[in-house]
């Protein structure tokens, strides 16, 4: 039971692994699109970092979505500085697992991303996406810009009442913060399932639909 606690319960800076200076990996191509994974973000392009649970189906989840430039899977929101998949999942990193996903505004909006987000994962669940449990499995939104701000906080507002109206009483634990420092995880990680088409998938929404335009007052 204090090994499932500290799982669940972000670490403090003193309390966190010390990392490492040197990257983990050295980013190269997307074995799907054959774009570098750590592209520079084009003109008319915007990036954000995405977690929704496990990220090998989360990855999936939008290299598959029009509009979708490059993904790459990796570690944000913590506190260890180029951390491995094991520090990761120890719970003594305060990471979670994310996608970096860069699109074009000329094909996909930002509501429409994060309409996938929230219909690809339950938001609801704190440190967990089903039977994962862990600080690397919350839920966040991580943007580079004050439009996907608003944006994150609007579709948030509305998915939150539509869940409700579904019956859903359970307040979304979503973290939506600015900007955080995304380190690539293991080249095995990348496109995971794209490598092992048979792999583990833990995505499992609520079934709820996240209406997009509607005038929802944003909250934090």
């Amino acid at each position: 039971m204090s090994m499932l606690t500290k799982k669940v319960s972000m670490p403090s800076v003193s309390e966190a692994l010390p990392g490492r200076d040197q990257p983990i990996m050295t980013p190269g191509l997307h074995t799907v699109n054959r774009r570098p994974i750590d592209a520079a973000v084009p003109e008319g392009h915007e990036e954000v970092q995405l977690g929704l649970g496990c990220f090998w189906g989360a990855e999936r989840l939008f290299w598959q979505t029009p509009g979708v430039y490059v993904t790459a899977v990796g570690y944000s929101g913590g506190h260890t500085k180029n951390p491995t998949y094991g520090e990761v999942c120890s719970g003594r990193t305060g990471h979670t697992e994310t996608v970096r996903v860069v699109f074009d505004l000329s094909q996909i909006s930002r509501e429409e991303i994060l309409q996938r987000f929230w219909e690809g994962h339950d938001p609801t669940q704190g440190m967990r996406q089903g039977n994962d449990i862990g600080t690397q499995y919350r839920s966040a939104i991580y943007y580079a810009s004050d439009e996907m701000r608003e944006a994150a906080l609007k579709t948030k507002a509305s998915y939150q009442q539509a869940l409700k109206d579904a019956g859903v009483n359970r307040e979304i634990t979503t973290e939506i913060k600015d900007w955080q420092p995304f380190y690539y995880a293991e080249v095995d990680h990348q496109q995971y399932l794209h490598k092992h088409p048979g792999g583990y998938c833990g995505l499992g929404g609520t079934g709820v639909s996240c209406p997009v335009g509607l005038g929802v007052s944003p909250q934090a």
